[in-house]
């Protein structure tokens, strides 16, 4: 049941010669009731001339609260523990003690018979509501091309702040038009420098994301988990597997050595890798002219990202990007509407991006505004006014205006900066050290700097305000619950002034002091697997989500593959038996030229013509097989990319060296942000079962006389 918050607009508007005087508004979140048009009333702030308009959304603005709130209790912070899977049980909802009493006879069942048959039961009951509810169970959810896949069990109810980046995050590019232009421009500066460019196009099937480019040999190579290099292409040119061993043998790809090595982490970098191996093509060709002629490989990847990185600086990709947003940005409408869910369940959500103000601001409107509801804008979702319960003040002795409370003057005597739109963060620095803060004060992107302070004047103005406020504000409500519950003054109490919340620089630890919230508490969503998910784990220790957009494709792409690879492994097993009773015949042999007895008597036994004859034939079958193997394997991918095949797999059985970087880094990882749709914000992530080698399958021991199954 709501409350009806058209009544409390109403005694609002009738009070305006109180309220209006103190400017005082009670926030609840949007959760708390039905969304609704913006009712706007003008009020006068306490101890100020000036009148200030503040726009109120009865769906969150007013005193509604849930009926469930009588019978369920959030786990709050201080009351939480972790569960047996180590994770918090912060945010998790509880059935109020006093309320089991009133547990109809469906609700009591509950508690009746051992608790595996209730669980069956159960859970059979709710595959059937959920078909008949039209929502996808959470096995359907997983098992297609946009579920959320987890390497790290995750329980979302127990994070407090999501952050996200935007390029590729919040916002998916047409990787053929961006990189595209930034190909052309980079192509450009390099024809400005003297390189011969002409005749080049783009071609993005020339590289996929988790390659590594090797600067001293000029190739781009793809290995495996453990860093050994199972293809590789100089230039534009595939080099055979055996090219590939003799030219790296036992040699590791070492991330850590970036003089040689640079891992493409994120799509931004196929730009680069395209233009770099078609560059490699023109050197070994000697066609760049002598004066400008680097001396390696190595040199000519550096004129090569010297050139792109014009094209990013001087603004002009960006300027054509902003002035068409629609040619370059793949729509979303599910996206924003996955983040007002995770808003409205009390998420903070923080938008934490390198691009500047003026780009960010174009991109999210042209992306998100279209598809919110009620009028909202991009800023409404990362705006702290609309979050959580919390009280609005206008203190007129310390400010000229009334503000939004996006600044804390804190009882520890400190300002602090509520960070949750940060632009220019300069990542990764942002997570591994400090840099000056901005805020953002104008439209034309204007800043000023913030600064920590501590006065003890504004202290005392703080809290004189404060009793001031409780005083005048009991003589309005009295001993009401209202009062006790949203005027208290207690060592956590704050006041807010700040109005933008949009700033520029700062860094993790500034939003984590800001938050007052600190490392797993917080869950960070990026695309770049170094950037954005790597050094936020490392140095904050923040929970981590990536986003692979080519998981989609890749998925799609397994599945047309799955005949071909059901042949290929059918294939190789053969091999293998055929192989195992070949290695045993070369065994007895070796053992009878010694004079020594073979493995078993039969095999000792065995004519030496048979013998012979049987390795022959073995051998025979293994070459053919060997012949029909290597080929079949060299295309198995191609669905994907011809050239590199899979991105998460390397060769047939291993794991690529990208997806062990996303297994070590990121706890969870899917396609498009938007994927939380089809989940709640309340979802506990298992992570899977890791296959090991000395897990057995579908076999059994036979043990004492019993048969024992393996469980894997």
């Amino acid at each position: 049941m709501y409350v009806a918050a058209t009544a409390t607009v109403a005694a609002a508007a009738a009070g305006a010669e109180g309220l209006s005087q103190w400017g005082v508004c009670r926030e609840l979140p949007l959760s708390a009731a039905p969304r609704a048009k913006t009712t706007s009333f003008h009020c006068r702030n306490f101890l100020l001339a000036p009148v200030s308009r503040f726009s109120i959304k009865p769906s969150f603005s007013c005193f509604c609260a849930l009926a469930g709130d009588d019978v369920f209790s959030v786990t709050s912070p201080t009351q939480s523990n972790v569960d047996y899977l180590g994770q918090s049980t912060k945010g998790d909802l509880n059935v109020k003690v006093d309320q089991l009493d009133s547990l109809v006879l469906g609700g009591r069942s509950a508690f009746e018979g051992p608790i595996e048959e209730v669980a069956r039961a159960e859970a059979g009951e709710a595959e059937d509501l959920l078909r008949q509810l039209d929502i996808p169970g959470p096995f359907s959810s997983r098992h297609s091309p946009r579920g959320i896949f987890c390497s790290r069990t995750l329980n979302l109810r127990s994070i407090s702040a999501i952050g996200y980046d935007m390029d590729y995050t919040l916002m998916h590019y047409n990787v053929m038009a961006w990189e595209g232009r930034a190909y052309d421009y980079c192509m450009d500066n390099l024809r400005n420098m003297g390189y011969p460019v002409d005749g080049l196009a783009f071609d993005p099937d020339l590289v996929i994301r988790g390659l590594v480019i090797d600067k001293e040999k000029g190739n781009l190579v793809k290995a495996d988990r453990f860093g050994y290099i199972k293809r590789a292409m100089h230039g534009t040119t595939m080099l055979t597997t055996r090219a590939v061993s003799e030219m790296y043998g036992r040699e590791l790809v070492d991330l850590r050595n970036e003089n040689r090595w640079v891992f493409l982490n994120t799509l931004f970098s196929v730009s680069e890798a395209v233009a770099f191996m078609q560059m490699v093509d023109r050197f070994d060709e000697g066609a760049i002219p002598a004066e400008i002629a680097p001396l390696d490989y190595k040199g000519l990847y550096k004129a090569v990202g010297k050139a792109l990185f014009r094209a990013h600086v001087e603004g002009q990709l960006k300027n054509e990007i902003m002035s068409k947003p629609e040619l370059f940005v793949e729509p979303d409408p599910e996206l924003p509407l996955a983040l007002l869910d995770q808003k409205e369940a009390g998420k903070k959500l923080l938008l934490i991006t390198n691009s500047d103000y003026h780009y960010t601001d174009k991109m999210m409107q042209h992306s998100f505004n279209k598809f919110l509801p009620n009028d909202m804008g991009w800023r409404d979702l990362f705006d702290m006014n609309k979050l959580g319960p919390r009280t609005l003040f206008c203190p007129g002795k310390l400010t000229t205006r009334c503000y939004r409370p996006d600044v804390l003057i804190r009882k520890n005597l400190e300002f602090s900066l509520i960070h949750h739109v940060i632009v220019s963060a300069r990542k990764p620095e942002f997570f591994q050290m400090s840099h000056p803060l901005y805020e953002v004060v104008t439209d034309e992107g204007l800043m000023r700097p913030c600064f920590k302070a501590r006065t003890e004047k504004i202290h005392e103005a703080a809290v004189e305000f404060f009793a001031k406020s409780q005083k005048l504000i009991k003589k309005m409500f009295g001993n009401s619950p209202v009062y006790k519950e949203t005027f208290k003054l207690s060592d956590e109490s704050y006041i807010y002034m700040e109005p933008r919340g949009l700033y520029s620089g700062g860094s993790a630890h500034m939003v984590e002091n800001s938050l007052n919230i600190h490392g797993d508490e917080i869950l960070y969503v990026g695309d770049h697997i170094y950037t954005d998910v790597s050094q936020s784990k490392v140095h904050q220790r923040w929970r981590t989500a990536l986003i692979v957009r080519e998981l989609e494709e890749e998925y799609n792409a397994l599945i047309h593959s799955g005949s071909h690879r059901a042949t290929l492994i059918e294939l190789i097993n053969q091999k293998e038996i055929v192989g195992d009773l070949f290695n045993q015949l070369r065994l007895a042999l070796q053992r009878r030229t010694k004079g020594h007895p073979a493995q078993t008597l039969a095999a000792t036994n065995m004519d030496d013509l048979e013998l012979t004859e049987s390795m022959q034939k073995l051998l025979i079958v293994m070459q053919r097989l060997d012949e029909k193997i290597a080929p079949m394997l060299e295309t198995d991918g191609e669905h994907f990319n011809k050239r590199w095949g899979f991105l998460s797999r390397a060769g047939l059985w291993d794991k690529s060296h990208l997806m062990r970087q996303i297994e070590k880094y990121a706890d969870i990882y899917t396609s498009r942000v938007s994927n939380f749709l089809h989940y709640t914000p309340f979802t506990y992530f298992h992570s899977q079962e890791q296959t090991l080698a000395h897990d057995s399958h579908s076999w059994c021991q036979q043990i004492n006389g019993s048969v024992v199954k393996d469980k894997s």
